[in-house]
C-alpha cells in the first residue's frame, strides 16, 4: 500500500481533532520555492456558476492569508453578482484578460465547466502561476500527468479540489480506521445518492465526451479519491454505469467495485435515482462497523449564503442526533451500537493548506499524482462498465 504514487492511505490532510492522524507528506511532491510576498496571496478564479459562487469564493475569503483579486465570468448577472457578495473585486470576461495580467496573481482556481480544465490549467501554468482545478481535473489520468509534470518543471504548484476530504462524516472514519476503533477493515461502503427524478440538465448531465459528464466523473471522483485516500491503490475495478431517466444523457445511477492491493473491498454508489438512500458511509471491520447517515452540512451551509468565517466555531458541526454509530451484531437502526461523536467538518482547510503550501513551498494538499491516480481508476471503471467486465489494474 506504501508503494502508491497517488495516495497514502491516512487521514484527510488539513486541521483535524488532537486524536485524529497527521497528514502525510506525499512523497512525490517537488520541492517548490516559497512565495516571499507581504500580505495576502492574490487569487483569479475562473467561473462564477455554482462551483466558483457558492465553494470556490467563500472558501478563498475565508482564509486570512488569501484575497479573491479577480473573477472571469462571461455574464453579466454573474460579474454584478461577484461584485456584489465582493466589493472590491475585479471582474473579466475571458481568462485571457486574466491571464494578461498574471503578474498580479498568484493563484488562479479554476472552477469553469470540465471541458476547460486541461487547457486552462496549462496556460496558467505556461504563464507561470499556480493552479487549483476542480474536480475532476482532467478526463484521463494521462493528462493529469501532463500536468503535473509541467507544474514541476515550472516549480508551480498544481492541485485538484477535492474538498470531501474534510467533509465531517470522512473526517470521523480517517480516525475511526487510523485509530483502529473497527479492526482491519475488510469492506468499505460509500454513497452518495439522491432523488432527483427529472433530469436537470447543463454540461453535468450532457452525453457529449467532451463535456465529461455524469456522475461516474463528478460524485465518483469523490468516492474514488476518498477510497484510495483511506485504503490504497487498487488491483482491480468493476463497474456498472446505467443511464435510467428519461431524457438523460450521461449515466445517472452509477456502481463501483474496487479491490485495494491492501485486501480491502471499497464499493461506492453515485445516483440521482435513489427513491430511498442508503447510509453515507457503512464501514466493516474485523472487531466492529460504522453506519452514518445523511450528509456533511456544509454544502447546504455554503448553498444557503453562510460562510464559514462568520462563526467558525459552528462552522461544519452537526447536532448529536445525526452521529454515526459503532458496534458488532445489531442494526445501529434498532439502537444497536455506541455513537460517534461526528469531526467537525472543515472545507476551509482545503485552502488554507494551499495557502501554506504556496508560502513554504510544501506538498499540496491534494496533488496531481493523486488527481490522476483517482482519474485511472474511474478511467479503468467506464471501460468495465462498457465491456460489462472487471479491469485489472497494474499497481506501482
Amino acid at each position: 500500500m506504501d508503494a502508491n504514487p497517488g495516495h497514502t492511505p491516512a487521514a484527510p490532510p488539513g486541521p483535524a481533532a488532537p486524536e485524529a492522524p497527521a497528514a502525510p507528506t506525499p512523497a512525490e511532491a517537488p520541492v517548490r520555492p516559497p512565495l516571499t510576498r507581504r500580505g495576502p496571496l492574490r487569487v483569479g478564479l475562473v467561473g462564477y456558476g455554482l462551483a466558483g459562487s457558492v465553494f470556490h469564493a467563500p472558501l478563498i475569503t475565508a482564509v486570512d492569508g488569501l484575497a479573491l483579486h479577480t473573477v472571469v465570468t462571461s455574464r453579466p448577472e454573474r460579474q454584478q453578482a461577484a461584485r456584489d457578495a465582493y466589493p472590491d473585486l475585479r471582474t473579466v470576461a475571458t481568462a485571457e484578460e486574466l491571464l494578461g495580467q498574471e503578474r498580479e496573481l498568484d493563484l488562479i482556481s479554476i472552477a469553469s465547466p470540465n471541458r476547460t480544465h486541461v487547457a486552462l490549467a496549462r496556460a496558467a501554468l505556461a504563464a507561470g502561476v499556480s493552479v487549483v482545478i476542480d474536480k475532476p481535473l482532467a478526463a484521463t489520468a494521462a493528462e493529469a500527468r501532463e500536468l503535473t509534470a509541467l507544474a514541476e518543471a515550472r516549480g508551480l504548484l498544481l492541485s485538484a479540489f477535492h474538498n470531501r476530504r474534510w467533509d465531517n462524516d470522512f473526517r470521523t472514519v480517517a480516525r475511526l480506521v487510523a485509530d483502529g476503533a473497527l479492526g482491519d477493515v475488510q469492506r468499505f461502503e460509500s454513497r452518495f445518492e439522491r432523488w432527483r427524478p427529472q433530469p436537470k440538465g447543463g454540461w453535468r448531465e450532457s452525453g457529449d465526451p467532451a463535456d465529461i459528464g455524469g456522475l461516474l466523473y463528478d460524485l465518483g471522483s469523490h468516492l474514488v479519491d476518498q477510497a484510495l485516500t483511506l485504503f490504497g491503490p487498487v488491483t482491480a475495478v468493476y463497474a456498472e454505469c446505467d443511464v435510467r431517466r428519461p431524457g438523460a444523457e450521461a449515466d445517472d445511477d452509477t456502481f463501483l467495485a474496487l479491490h485495494h492491493a491492501s485486501g480491502v473491498r471499497s464499493h461506492l454508489w453515485a445516483s440521482a435515482t435513489t427513491a430511498q438512500l442508503g447510509p453515507r458511509f457503512r464501514v466493516l471491520g474485523s472487531r466492529a462497523g460504522y453506519v452514518k447517515y445523511g450528509l456533511d452540512p456544509q454544502e447546504a451551509a455554503l448553498r444557503e449564503g453562510r460562510r464559514p468565517g462568520a462563526d467558525r466555531a459552528a462552522w461544519g458541526v452537526e447536532p448529536e442526533s445525526c452521529w454515526g454509530r459503532i458496534g458488532s451484531g445489531e442494526s445501529p437502526l434498532s439502537g444497536g451500537g455506541e455513537p460517534v461523536p461526528t469531526e467537525p467538518g472543515d472545507y476551509p482547510a482545503y485552502y488554507a493548506a494551499v495557502e501554506r503550501a504556496l508560502r513554504t513551498g510544501g506538498p499540496a494538499p491534494v496533488t496531481g499524482a493523486q488527481a490522476a491516480a483517482t482519474l485511472a481508476v474511474l478511467e479503468a471503471a467506464r471501460r468495465a462498465a462498457t465491456e460489462s467486465r472487471t479491469i485489472t489494474l497494474d499497481t506501482p
